[in-house]
């Protein structure tokens, strides 16, 4: 594929580059005067609220005698407690990201009959349309699976005779296949970077319509088509746990947004996508992944509490890693005690950890999670406390499970694209009303000068 080349970049690009930066400043003093909520944020961290939902409830705080005490974070699915959630399937050793699916997008717990056949609904969509793979995904490998991703959902609108009916029914139909379609999506546009792009070999796996989605990723992305149940259960519970986090998170706010404007199911997917992939949402787990890369490269001794105390400390002065002040994977814009979903994560990572005989990398998760709250409270003023989000883990995991980095993300957005859909049928039953918030003008107005006299 032949790329243009924009690395040589003229004195005249830059010099428009450098007006931009300098025209575009807005005096921060200005977001405070004019009570401007900057991120639909309080300066208290708490969201602006700006819809209802029944899909899924995040609580971090609970009103004790008329004061907010922060809790534990606590997790529900249409009322239902993801701990309970987790217990109920991992209890009686099935998958559950399937039956999650069913409970977000109808709002109850499927009956055994109803739970199989829904599955084999979803295995019925498993398969792309034909030529699909080779015409669309092959032929323009990216680097950014992401990226693919939302060319292939946008390419698929193509062979659908009904891209543009929003009825319910339908929308409902489109968003069963895509669920179903996601995993090959996904793995498919790897396997064609990894193929084009770096030279390795290539090989394309159908999905079993009988499998589970974990069962399937993991047969997909690997030659042999081989995994242990361990690895297939714990990527289960990675998609259940990524599948749905509340209307105001920024995919699933793109997701209303873009929904109440009225457009097609597969456009509102790929703006979702592209939202989904940012460093700052779902691209978090790679930065992660990077950071402890880093870690490992310059902390000698990994049971050392000071020598990583002095690394975590360099990351928030900008010394260390992106020099971005930030620690990865610590915090989340809604938790403050606690990450439910990082809790429920932690508990299996210890025993895939064991099973592949890295409990020394598993040890440094837990150090380096610990000292960072410690290190985080001590060098910045917070109005919450921070732990380790889901993010924190689930870069661990997935290198566990010999996942390629550039998967990381992708695996996000096939778990993810449960929620998506169900919010993006709550909004065209509830809303019928387009999302414009608005924002002040503090442009002066000026004078027109002909183009002889400038």
């Amino acid at each position: 594929m032949n790329l243009k080349d924009y690395s040589a970049v003229t004195p005249e690009f830059c010099r428009l580059a450098k007006l931009c930066e300098e025209r575009d400043i807005i005096n921060p003093e200005l977001y405070t005067k004019y009570q401007v909520k900057r991120g639909l944020r309080d300066l208290d961290g708490k969201g602006v609220l700006t819809g209802l939902t029944e899909i899924s409830t995040i609580n971090s705080y609970k009103v004790i005698d008329g004061v907010s005490t922060p809790i534990d974070g606590e997790l529900y699915y249409r009322g239902i407690n993801i701990n309970d959630l987790v217990h109920g399937f991992t209890s009686e050793g099935r998958f559950g990201y399937e039956e999650t699916v069913y409970l977000l997008l109808f709002g109850e717990l499927p009956t055994m009959e109803e739970l199989t056949n829904f599955k084999e609904l979803l295995g019925s969509y498993r398969l792309l349309p034909k030529h699909f793979t080779r015409d669309v995904i092959m032929k323009t490998p990216n680097k950014d699976i992401m990226n693919s991703l939302a060319k292939s959902i946008l390419t698929l609108s193509s062979y659908d005779s009904k891209t543009l009916d929003i009825s319910i029914p339908n929308v409902l139909r489109q968003s069963i296949e895509l669920i179903a379609n996601f995993p090959a999506l996904a793995v498919y546009s790897y396997l064609a970077y990894r193929h084009y792009e770096l030279g390795r070999g290539l090989y394309i796996h159908q999905q079993k319509p009988e499998l589970s989605t974990a069962e399937n990723l993991l047969r997909l992305l690997r030659k042999n088509k081989e995994y242990t149940q361990t690895e297939a259960r714990i990527l289960d519970l990675a998609l259940v746990l990524h599948a749905e986090h509340g209307g105001g998170n920024n995919s699933t706010f793109t997701t209303h947004v873009v929904t109440s404007s009225g457009t097609d199911t597969y456009s509102s997917v790929a703006a979702s996508l592209c939202s989904l992939k940012g460093p700052k949402h779902g691209g978090a787990n790679v930065k992660v992944k990077l950071m402890f890369d880093d870690l490992k490269a310059n902390v000698k001794n990994w049971d050392n509490e000071s020598q990583l105390r002095d690394y975590l400390s360099d990351i928030l002065d900008k010394k260390a890693f992106d020099k971005s002040g930030l620690i990865y994977g610590m915090g989340h814009a809604v938790y403050s005690i606690s990450d439910p979903r990082s809790n429920l994560f932690e508990k299996f990572v210890s025993k895939l950890s064991d099973e592949k005989g890295r409990q020394e990398e598993y040890n440094l998760y837990l150090n380096v999670a610990r000292i960072a709250k410690e290190v985080i409270a001590d060098k910045r003023k917070i109005y919450k406390g921070v732990s380790p989000n889901i993010d924190f883990y689930s870069g661990f995991v997935y290198s566990m499970l010999d996942l390629p980095e550039e998967l990381f993300t992708p695996l996000f957005a096939v778990a993810r694209i449960a929620g998506w859909s169900a919010h993006r049928i709550e909004e065209l039953i509830n809303a019928n009303k387009i999302i414009r918030p608005a924002y002040m003008s503090i442009a002066e107005n000026r004078t027109y000068v002909p183009l002889g006299d400038r």
